[in-house]
């Protein structure tokens, strides 16, 4: 399954997306459009890590979650 991680602060909200590296390499981390979360998200093999920077907070959503959750944390456009 693959994971996306949604990071909230205060200037907005960004995805990003880890990509695995061979072992004498770090890991990548990218940002990905909202687009391509939702297009992966419908699909559904993906979850998606929402991240509070203020609090530290985190909440992991998938497609099985409550569809309430899904549109107060991610948005309308992923159901």
């Amino acid at each position: 399954m693959k994971r996306y991680v949604k990071t909230i602060g205060i200037s907005g909200a960004i995805y990003t997306n880890e990509f695995e590296k061979i072992k004498n390499y770090a890991n990548k981390v990218r940002e990905v459009r909202e687009d391509t979360v939702i297009k992966s998200f419908k699909q559904g093999d993906v979850e998606v890590l929402v991240i509070f920077e203020e609090t530290g907070q985190e909440i992991l959503i998938d497609d099985f979650s409550d569809p309430e959750l899904i549109k107060k944390y991610l948005g309308k456009k992923f159901l």
